[in-house]
């Protein structure tokens, strides 16, 4: 048995995978709550990760009805970019700063200019640091909460700190590290230099966990935690990852050719190269994978959550929003939404705001406005596609995840809007089952198998043929014009 876990923004899911059967015999989930303010702030308690995962663990062991002391190994998967301080007894010095926390905005535009620009970000790191990521986090603790920067002994990320509790050790891998902004992805190595823009006594370096390769431990489960939890003393954490290195594990997106399109809280494509990408575009990010190789990558920040607010807006369920859409026709009668409601990172826009336009008298209906949500948003998803082409990543299919890959319309306008085929795992927790690919694959590694990912995720990951999508002609053509559109109205109001 194997236990894959994943601490997202909304809640920590936990599955158990029996290796034997290659089936989820166990699953649970628990909600978080999130600090938000107008001003862009999102937050978490890194307490909130440990009682969710307790609480899904327990539930998952329920479902499963058997021994927990089968468990071999554990992985974890996390939310990137999160900013985990600690001082120097361990302790959590203030809630941790999100992916999707835009308050330090300026900080990373202050740090591109002190880099060289987006020419000099890439060529000190390999790709070009955003707003999300953790690098802004910290000079935006500097300025406005002193006190907790003079506490800084650990720096970590959420999988890290998870890691962290499980065992003790202050480690991190390649993956996660990608997006820190002070790591350089060409050479695996941190880029202290880069820290000492913030502080120049090194401390912050000095903060930084210990970075392993994939398929390495971080070591064993502490006893105490083992004795919590009801599992042997020899369970190994794998090294674990960010959830969309997690998720590729999970949706078997290790070799070139093919593309793992989260519909999530938040919207991300990435595709596996065993090449380091050359001359990517600045909104790419050419992440390390959580398997040794890299995973170019472009996430959008408004996906379910503006599908939410829209349908919220109406008193509509997800069902009748659906239907809603449905009835409407292709580019949703002339109306073009940019869902910007919490800014945006690709493209770099941290401040818009989001814009509903070419209402009028006949085309302002509930349906339209409902289409126009998963348009707008898979429009962005587009943009990022485009993105990835251009630099040179194949597409010949879209594994799509995420609570919006469940839409039997969704699915089909983005296989339309993306020409390309569109197909679903079986298991749609990817990023939880990544984790759990990657334990085992750990353990083997550790026990001296010659089992590789490979074989692993060909166990392990299954795809849902009834769930299908493929790019209709038709559809095709009479996107391009509204997508056109799109683009122009983007170039307009955020680009000119």
């Amino acid at each position: 048995m194997y236990m894959g876990v994943d601490c997202g923004t909304q809640g920590t899911k936990v599955v158990l995978l029996d290796s034997r059967s290659g089936v989820i015999c166990g699953e649970g989930y628990a909600p978080h709550e999130l600090i938000s303010d107008a001003n862009g702030r999102r937050e978490q308690h890194p307490a909130w990760w440990i009682e969710a995962f307790l609480k899904a663990y327990r539930s998952a062991l329920g479902q499963f009805g058997g021994d927990s002391r089968a468990i071999r190994g554990i992985g974890i998967s996390g939310q990137q970019h999160g900013m985990v301080l600690l001082d120097d007894q361990g302790a959590v010095i203030r809630p941790a700063k999100l992916w999707c926390d835009t308050e330090t905005a300026a900080e990373n535009a202050e740090l591109i200019t002190l880099l060289g620009g987006e020419k000099g970000c890439i060529e000190r790191l390999g790709l070009v640091v955003a707003t999300g990521y953790t690098l802004s986090k910290l000079l935006w603790v500097k300025r406005h909460e002193p006190e907790h920067f003079q506490r800084i002994a650990t720096l970590l990320l959420p999988h890290d700190y998870l890691n962290y509790w499980l065992t003790g050790e202050r480690v991190t891998e390649y993956g996660d590290a990608s997006g820190t902004g002070y790591f350089d992805i060409r050479t695996r190595q941190w880029a202290p230099e880069v820290l000492d823009l913030i502080d120049e006594s090194g401390r912050l370096a000095k903060a930084l966990p210990r970075l392993i390769e994939s398929d390495r431990p971080v070591g064993r489960v502490r006893a105490d935690i083992a004795e919590l939890l009801g599992l042997s003393k020899e369970v190994i954490v794998s090294s674990g990852g960010g959830d969309n290195m997690m998720g590729a594990i999970g949706t078997g997106n290790i070799q070139d050719g093919i593309v793992t399109l989260s519909l999530g809280t938040s919207g991300a494509l990435y595709a596996y190269s065993s090449q380091a990408p050359l001359n990517p575009n600045p909104s790419v990010a050419p992440f390390c994978s959580s398997n040794n190789g890299w995973l170019p990558l472009v996430c959008t920040m408004n996906l379910t959550g503006v599908i939410n607010q829209v349908r919220q807006l109406f008193g509509y369920d997800l069902a009748r929003f659906n239907s809603a859409a449905a009835e409407a026709p292709i580019g949703s009668a002339g109306i073009t939404m940019l869902p910007f409601l919490n800014g945006e990172r690709v493209p770099a826009l941290p401040l818009a705001k989001g814009s509903f336009l070419g209402l009028q008298m006949h085309n302002l209906t509930p349906g339209n406005l409902c289409r126009a949500a998963i348009e707008g948003t898979t429009f962005g998803l587009k943009y990022g596609l485009d993105l990835l082409r251009e630099s040179g990543i194949e597409s010949r299919q879209i594994r799509l995840i995420g609570g919006g890959a469940n839409s039997v319309l969704w699915r089909q306008i983005v296989a339309d809007i993306m020409d390309a085929e569109v197909i679903c795992p079986v298991i749609g927790e990817s990023a939880a089952l990544g984790g759990a690919i990657q334990a085992a694959w750990c353990v083997e590694a550790m026990s001296g198998s010659s089992a590789s990912l490979a074989e692993l995720c060909e166990r392990f990951v299954k795809l849902d043929e009834r769930s299908l999508a493929l790019p209709q002609p038709g559809a095709v053509a009479q996107y391009r014009g509204v997508y056109a559109e799109y683009r122009a109205q983007l170039a307009r109001i955020h680009c000119s």
